[in-house]
């Protein structure tokens, strides 16, 4: 493999591999303060993360407003409290080296309020900023304003392009770097337009030299672009070193640094990673956030899968085919459905899923009474973690709403990842990871259960393994 040379990131000299940073305290300051003293960029996460009581102990998130908007305050201040917190303690982990980022999500409940929040104590502690999950147009003044760099996750050159036009051509002297993230084979949420086809992926290279080429026309031909999704060994992107086509490169990686002894997840998901086999990520559209994203497939992906399979369409007046009364609903209001849906309606129903939920679509899911409670319970509790959710129908628009009926195909995506995180089932929560992390049951370095500390991981990388 060719060397892997540092180079400046983020107004410093650093080796180019970054930790991808994973939200609700899953990148905590522990193991980005841990990447960066190993020499390169370390990354935690900005998404509500871990906050501390004044005995060390993990302050529980837990919500105490009468609506929405109340609880939303809290998750807010939340969210900068505990991005403090990990901020302090990646700076002082990493022993002055490498270099320390966040990582924010553009569409979640109160984004810029967390990192200006974050930002106001943490200026001298962080030197750059990553976000995805939306269209950041803001991000660029926001880091600049702190004097940070930051770097757009996107998916696509046209993405990019959009983002230089409208914003990012302003402030282009923090623009520290812009991270490729393979929409198919990247873990959480993932870029896909609705032009691409989620289940035909696409080789990397040709979209990156596409973005190559868009940055070069605007002047960047010495900003790296940051490959993220798919990242494994090194060796195999080996022809993508000193190519003038790709440029500066650095490379992320996101689910292999969940597998080191300063990665705070639980014993049991560090288990589970140990496990996988070829197939076991899904790439999936259930996410309140309306994109797509990937997980290990398990019980809870289960669930969401069987809850859109039994699903019809439905009609309040008889129109074409959909001629067939059906009654719904504890007083049997009369919809009208096809008379081949209403025999799977009542197949559904003998198996004992006897509560229907309506969706924006215009059709009914047949959920157990307890699932239809937990979900019910759940759109009610919602503290807004999301700027808009399609599974709550919150939005932080004046309205408080998105204007659509709540959808019950979808989740509460901050209970269940709180849940993750703090011990929670693993085989019962969403569990969010690349598809390559088949590999760790694969690569003979894991052999027996071996799990490294982040300075084994990083050295390893830089053998090209």
């Amino acid at each position: 493999m060719k060397t892997l040379n540092p180079f400046m990131i983020s107004g410093r000299e650093a080796l180019p591999l970054i930790e991808g940073g994973k939200g609700v305290a899953v990148s905590t300051g522990m193991s980005s303060g841990a990447w960066a003293g190993a020499g390169g960029v370390g990354t935690f996460s900005g998404v509500n993360a871990d906050s501390f009581k004044d005995d060390g102990t993990i302050l529980p998130q837990t919500y105490s407003g009468r609506t929405r908007k109340d609880r939303h305050e809290e998750l807010v201040q939340y969210a900068i409290d505990g991005g403090i917190a990990q901020a302090r303690i990646a700076h002082e982990t990493r022993n002055g080296e490498g270099r320390l980022h966040v990582n924010i999500l553009w569409e979640m409940g109160g984004a810029e309020r967390v990192l200006h929040g974050i930002m106001e104590k943490c200026r001298d502690m962080v030197h750059g900023v990553t976000c995805g999950a939306g269209m950041p147009y803001r991000l660029a003044e926001l880091a600049t304003q702190y004097g940070i760099y930051y770097y757009p996750i996107i998916s696509s050159a046209r993405a990019f392009r959009a983002l230089w036009k409208r914003a990012y051509h302003k402030c282009s002297d923090y623009l520290g770097g812009v991270v490729y993230e393979d929409p198919w084979l990247a873990g959480g949420h993932n870029g896909l337009s609705n032009s691409e086809d989620p289940k035909v992926p696409e080789d990397p290279y040709p979209r990156v030299v596409a973005l190559r080429s868009v940055m070069n026309e605007a002047g960047l031909h010495d900003v790296p672009i940051v490959m993220a999704g798919g990242v494994w060994w090194l060796s195999e992107w080996d022809h993508w070193l000193d190519n003038p086509e790709v440029g500066p490169v650095c490379f992320q990686f996101g689910t292999r640094p969940l597998l080191t002894a300063e990665s705070e997840i639980s014993d049991q998901w560090k288990k589970r990673l140990l496990t996988l086999d070829p197939g076991d990520v899904l790439l999936h559209k259930f996410s309140p956030t309306g994109f797509y994203s990937s997980a290990v497939k398990n019980n809870f992906i289960d669930e969401l899968v069987a809850r859109s399979n039994h699903q019809i369409a439905f009609s309040p007046e008889p129109v074409g085919a959909h001629d067939t009364p059906l009654g719904v609903g504890a007083r049997k209001r009369e919809v009208f459905v096809t008379a081949e849906d209403k025999g799977l309606a009542e197949s559904w129903i003998a198996e004992g899923r006897t509560d229907t939920l309506k969706t924006p679509d215009s059709t009914l899911i047949y959920v157990t009474p307890e699932k239809a409670e937990e979900i019910r319970a759940d759109q009610i509790a919602c503290m807004g973690c999301l700027s808009s959710c399609q599974f709550s129908n919150w939005s932080e628009n004046e309205k408080g709403n998105t204007g659509r009926k709540a959808d019950p195909r979808s989740f509460c995506i901050q209970k269940t990842l709180q849940n993750i995180v703090h011990d929670g089932a693993v085989d019962e929560e969403l569990m969010f990871a690349g598809h390559n992390a088949y590999r760790f049951s694969q690569d003979p370095w894991y052999k027996d259960g071996f799990i490294p500390t982040v300075k084994q991981l990083v050295d390893r990388i830089k053998t090209g393994m």
